[in-house]
């Protein structure tokens, strides 16, 4: 298998996805709108909910920075993926989750509140952790490391990139949600599947734009991506029962770890990657994968009862 990969990946290094500055600014502005929404239903109290269960957070956090990177290096060696893919699936668990997490949590009738609060731990961590992650994780990988060394990554300058991605919109939604919580549960309603679908749209039509290339490239990367988002969810699954945590803990651990935010890995990607479009192309494609298993694992969790008290009226309380 490991041999297969190689061959029908030795060129992926060498793809080129030529995307007009118009698509790319369009990406990080709906990355943008995204994450004001997960700010927008964020509050003061999720915060203190990390104080509050600092060891289920922290063990957590670790799985999602430590755990799902150092398997993920294993993942790449183990499949001998080539040097732009092992980039793009490290990229991808090393950004945090996004508020789809949170949808999808409250759709499996998981805990929302851990959910939300391991999300705005996870995006305040992101700002510096991210960006150092990808170049010590890649390091660790020949292949990775190569192609890092030849485009010559700046980490400094994608902390830079991250905290304007994530640090103003998400700074901006708290303050609405702080000023004016009344406009804030309406705007949050639309803001967050509004982002969503124009998300996706983002990725289906990046990667409509480049059909040609997917059809070349999709069974390179397939194999790969299927497992690591297996693995990501496993992983978050495992988290939660081995925290003991309540069946609905375990879902929110399960979402948290197992969905990450592709939309963010594939601006950074066509940003800091560009003489890489397998990296981008793994992100892509990653997001649409991710998705479906995301959707289908809550449908399937939502048809299952939990012994817990009744869902809070809003998601996140």
């Amino acid at each position: 298998m490991t041999a297969y990969l190689s061959v029908l990946a030795a060129d992926i290094d060498e793809l080129r996805i030529d995307l007009s500055d118009g698509f790319q600014l369009a990406t990080k502005a709906i990355i943008a709108v995204f994450l004001f929404g997960v700010a927008l239903d964020t509050r003061l109290d999720d915060f203190r909910d990390v104080v509050r269960r600092p060891v289920v957070v922290g063990a957590g956090l670790v799985a999602q920075y430590l755990v799902m990177p150092a398997l993920t290096v294993l993942l790449t060696l183990a499949l001998d993926v080539r040097g732009s893919v092992a980039i793009g699936m490290i990229l991808v668990v090393c950004c945090p989750a996004g508020n789809l997490s949170n949808i999808l949590t409250h759709r499996a009738r998981g805990d929302v509140a851990l959910s939300i609060s391991m999300t705005a731990a996870s995006n305040v961590l992101a700002v510096v952790v991210t960006p150092i992650a990808v170049a010590f994780w890649c390091g660790l990988n020949p292949a990775a490391d190569d192609l890092l060394r030849d485009v010559s990554i700046d980490t400094w300058d994608m902390v830079a990139e991250v905290a304007v991605l994530i640090g103003l919109p998400f700074a901006a939604g708290l303050l609405v949600a702080w000023r004016f919580p009344a406009f804030a549960a309406r705007a949050r309603r639309f803001v967050e599947p509004a982002a969503l679908v124009l998300l996706l749209l983002i990725i289906v039509g990046g990667l409509a734009g480049q059909f040609a290339i997917f059809v070349d490239y999709v069974g390179v990367v397939a194999l790969a991506i299927v497992v690591q988002n297996a693995l990501s969810l496993a992983v978050g699954y495992g988290t939660g029962r081995g925290l003991r945590l309540p069946a609905p803990g375990v879902r929110a651990m399960t979402f948290e770890l197992g969905v990450r935010n592709t939309g963010l890995a594939l601006v950074l990607a066509l940003g800091f990657f560009g003489d890489l479009g397998g990296v981008a192309f793994v992100a892509a494609l990653w997001g649409l994968w991710d998705v479906t298993t995301g959707l289908a694992l809550s449908s399937r969790w939502k048809r299952v009862a939990v012994r817990s008290p009744e869902l809070p009226a809003r998601p996140g309380r």
